[in-house]
């Protein structure tokens, strides 16, 4: 039987139709700011995974890092009632946009394959909101760490690594007499933080830090711990170059990998600094806790947080939260990153000898209770806070306010 050429076509433009809602109901749209060579191609794994599953990838990224043009972006769709399928935030962010009752409820796909388990629960508190998961962790960068360029050491006399402040100081200061700059860093409000992050840390211990930055403790705020931990920032400001103002990180870590400096205090990330310039570690370059640190651990934590979507893709969001958290793809991701992955059953076998130890590290610190948010990275207090610490920390540094005055400004800091 020969059929009608309109019924003909009205079947296949039906067809048509009907596979086009099936292509619209498995994709995801996600904004992100992983735009370098290497992040890009760790990406894709996560790409690929989905692709097998029938899930297209529609990009959006935003070069230059999540700025406030990237958040005004999500803001707007959001408003509009569009938003994208996912999108990349770290700490506090997540929660400002789940308190706005914007945010998917993944605690389905959560339970399914056990999140609770092996994901550290200082990145829940970021992860869950009101006992619902809402964003799928991507990787823990941990932020205590000093970065050493072996021959510089090696010629400065530097015969064993320091586990102490005051041992690092002798370190530091020979290595400055053989004609290094001692310490490489770029004089940044949160580079600067970022140093106070691991000194108070290293002076107060893990008690104090949490005292100081998650509870806000205005008497641990005000304590001669807080003025030594000052005047320890002023130690170090004593090892940095005359040129150090508003140098970008990665521009510190090329002193350190080109052998003009011996020492940089900076997170995980500044590793693919170095292996992007063919250094091994334990050969060339050496990875260790901020002396003090030792057993410690502060971190910031890149998430994907899911929004609320309409029924026809839930579907598709869903296969991506359970992607985003697959082990193998935990640790292709990380192995670029320098990060390490944000659950702890992840196979530490394709890390270099770094994130071995950072793989390490982590597990150790979580199950001891001596995880804890990074000030200086926007996991420890609110933005507003965190900014006022900043001024405070940059200040002193520049030696515009001594120990005293930082301590009482400290204080003062946290009913902004």
């Amino acid at each position: 039987m020969t059929r009608h050429p309109l019924k003909t076509f009205v079947a296949a433009a039906c067809a048509l139709a009907f596979s086009g809602l099936a292509s619209a109901q498995q994709s995801v749209e996600v904004l992100h700011w992983w735009t370098s060579g290497g992040e890009a191609a760790a990406l894709n794994v996560l790409k690929g995974n989905l692709e097998k599953q029938g899930v297209k990838w529609n990009d959006m990224p935003v070069a230059g890092g999540g700025g406030e043009a990237a958040m005004t972006a999500v803001r707007a769709r959001v408003t509009a009632g569009n938003p994208p399928t996912a999108v990349q935030l770290l700490g506090f962010d997540i929660q400002d946009w789940a308190k706005q009752g914007v945010l998917a409820d993944l605690n389905a796909v959560a339970a399914k394959e056990g999140w609770d388990k092996v994901v550290p629960g200082a990145l829940q508190a970021f992860s869950k909101y009101d006992g619902k998961w809402i964003a799928a962790p991507v990787n823990v960068h941990s932020t205590n760490w000093v970065w050493a360029n072996k021959s510089v050491l090696d010629k400065a006399g530097v015969t064993t690594m320091p586990t102490s402040f005051d041992e690092f100081i002798a370190a530091a200061e020979k290595v400055q007499k053989a004609g290094f700059v001692a310490l490489a860093h770029g004089g940044q409000p949160w580079q600067d933080a970022t140093l106070f992050d691991s000194v108070v840390l290293s002076t107060g211990g893990i008690d104090f830090y949490k005292k100081v930055f998650i509870q806000k403790d205005k008497a641990a705020l005000g304590s001669p711990t807080m003025l030594k931990a000052f005047d320890r920032m002023g130690q170090l400001r004593k090892l940095v170059d005359k040129d150090f103002s508003n140098r970008d990180w990665n521009l510190a870590s090329a002193m350190v990998i080109s052998g003009k400096a011996g020492f940089q205090m900076m997170g995980d990330w500044a590793k693919g600094e170095f292996v992007a310039a063919k250094k091994k570690p334990g050969v060339d370059f050496i990875c260790m806790r901020f002396p003090g640190t030792q057993g410690m651990v502060s971190f910031n934590s890149d998430q994907f947080a899911m929004f609320k979507v309409g029924g026809d893709k839930a579907a598709a969001q869903a296969k991506m939260a359970s992607a985003v958290m697959d082990p193998a793809f935990q640790s292709a991701f990380n192995v670029v990153k320098g990060s390490v992955p944000a659950r702890t059953d992840v196979s530490d076998a394709a890390f270099d000898d770094c994130g071995k130890k950072g793989i390490k590290d982590l597990a150790e610190a979580s199950g001891k209770g001596a995880l804890v948010g990074s000030m200086a990275h926007g996991h420890a207090v609110p933005a507003g806070i965190k900014n006022a610490f900043y001024d405070v920390i940059t200040r002193h540094f520049n030696g515009q306010i001594d120990s005293k005055a930082a301590v009482k400004e400290m204080v003062a800091a946290v009913d902004n």
